[in-house]
């Protein structure tokens, strides 16, 4: 029996169908086309400021696709930054943040070119400018963890190869209104901001882990404390 679930894309237009090699490849993954499973999620991401949008929905047939979680047991939060770092545009403001950039793509970027589809968080502003305090080694590794599980901010499909594609279709489509969504889009975003504040002004840091922790010890990929920061 073939594996089929709904998922949804949220942007200021109509797109029944999604086309292979567009959009912008400096996106947290890569470049694809970036779904949630969450209707609601998938309205607050196509609203802006100024206007309201689409939430896309699609069945998308994962069967005979490759699948990776970055959510799941078989990978840590490095694996999740080196992505971004890979992909993403990071302000490195010292020389820990150049160091550690090339350090984390050389020991804990994983290989996404056999895989058709990725599944992980979602770097919105909030997760970004956390990611990015970590690589200036602003915040610890538990807090940028920590981080990652507050605020309901959600996890993305993207939607990687040709093969994917193909298994993508268009179902339908529902107005959303700026009124509406782009006030919840914004106090999802303020609720992870102040979940983290609250929590980093709590924790005692004196022995928590940094970035320039992590690269005095050389850490590889398989270090147990990268499993055991979040309780």
């Amino acid at each position: 029996m073939k594996k089929k679930s709904i998922i949804y894309h949220g942007s200021k237009n109509i797109i029944r169908n999604p086309v292979f090699g567009a959009g912008n490849p400096f996106n947290d993954y890569g470049l694809g086309f970036y779904c949630t499973h969450d209707i609601e999620l998938a309205s607050e991401w196509a609203c802006s400021e100024e206007t309201g949008g689409f939430a896309n929905k699609y069945e998308l047939d994962w069967d005979s696709l490759s699948i990776m979680n970055l959510s799941g047991a078989d990978y840590n939060v490095l694996n999740w930054l080196a992505i971004l770092l890979n992909n993403r545009i990071f302000r490195v403001s010292n020389d820990i943040a150049s160091t550690g950039k090339k350090f984390l793509l050389e020991r804990f970027l994983p290989d996404t070119s056999k895989y058709d589809v990725l599944i992980g968080y979602r770097a919105d502003d909030s997760y970004f400018s956390f990611a990015n305090a970590f690589i200036n080694n602003a915040i610890s590794l538990a807090q940028l963890e920590k981080a990652l599980y507050l605020g309901d901010l959600g996890e993305q499909t993207m939607i990687k190869t040709e093969a994917a594609f193909s298994n993508l279709h268009f179902l339908d489509y529902y107005t959303v209104e700026r009124d509406i969504y782009y006030p919840k889009k914004i106090a999802r975003d303020k609720a992870a901001r102040v979940a983290y504040q609250t929590e980093s002004e709590l924790k005692q840091i004196t022995d928590a882990i940094y970035l320039m922790d992590i690269l005095r010890e050389r850490w590889k990929n398989d270090d147990l404390r990268l499993r055991r920061n979040i309780s």
